[in-house]
């Protein structure tokens, strides 16, 4: 593996990407504020799982394909702010369960099947943001060592792991705060609508982003 004063600007490094706010935390008090912290939690369970597709095609090179093939990069782009934008549509028109009016075991009932929701989604937007690919592509390789006993391929996936990691902490810390935000608000049927829609809006205008964003 690199020495150490280049793994210390590897952990260094990646935790400020990780703990500066960004659109995986955004997502994550997305579904917090609107379904509640186990969703939030589920769904920084579905972004971790999901970044290790990139992780792995890192290091198999095959996000250079989207550098070789803009059309490709772009096609994914698009299905991935499609996918966001549906999913803040959905969960802005979403009908409110009245927590307050259910019994002990409904609302169990239904944080488990939103959370079941929240993961699956969550896995799918990851694996469809290109721009997580390119991050892993960019970054990664400023910290491999050729000489290592490790090949490259094998420290891409230890690095790409170890960012992976951090970057979930980061996102279950913001899941925390935005679900003591969240339980301060909630107590009636017009703040859960009212949370949903903030939910909504916030994936909308994520999908907007990643659209017209730049690369």
């Amino acid at each position: 593996m690199p020495p150490f004063e280049m793994m210390l600007a590897f952990f260094v490094t990646t935790a400020v990407f990780a703990y500066m706010p960004g659109p995986a935390m955004l997502y994550a008090a997305a579904q917090t504020i609107a379904r509640g912290r186990r969703s939030g939690l589920m769904a920084s369970l579905g972004i971790h799982l999901g970044g290790y597709a990139h992780v792995v095609a890192a290091a198999a090179g095959l996000t250079a394909l989207f550098h070789a093939v803009p059309t490709l990069y772009l096609a994914v782009k698009l299905l991935g702010a499609l996918y966001l934008v549906w999913l803040g549509v959905r969960m802005f028109r979403a009908r409110t369960e009245p927590m307050g009016d259910l019994t002990a075991a409904l609302p169990a009932e239904l944080a488990r099947r939103n959370g079941w929701r929240a993961f699956v989604e969550s896995v799918s937007v990851e694996v469809l943001n290109p721009k997580t690919a390119i991050f892993f592509l960019a970054f990664l390789p400023q910290f491999v060592d050729p000489a290592a006993a490790l090949p490259v391929w094998a420290q891409l996936l230890v690095l790409g792991t170890v960012v992976n990691l951090m970057f979930t902490s980061a996102d279950i810390a913001c899941v925390f705060l935005a679900g003591a935000v969240a339980t301060r608000l909630k107590g009636s049927a017009r703040m859960q609508k009212t949370m949903q829609r903030i939910g909504g809006t916030i994936l909308v205008g994520l999908g907007l982003n990643l659209a017209f964003q730049k690369t």
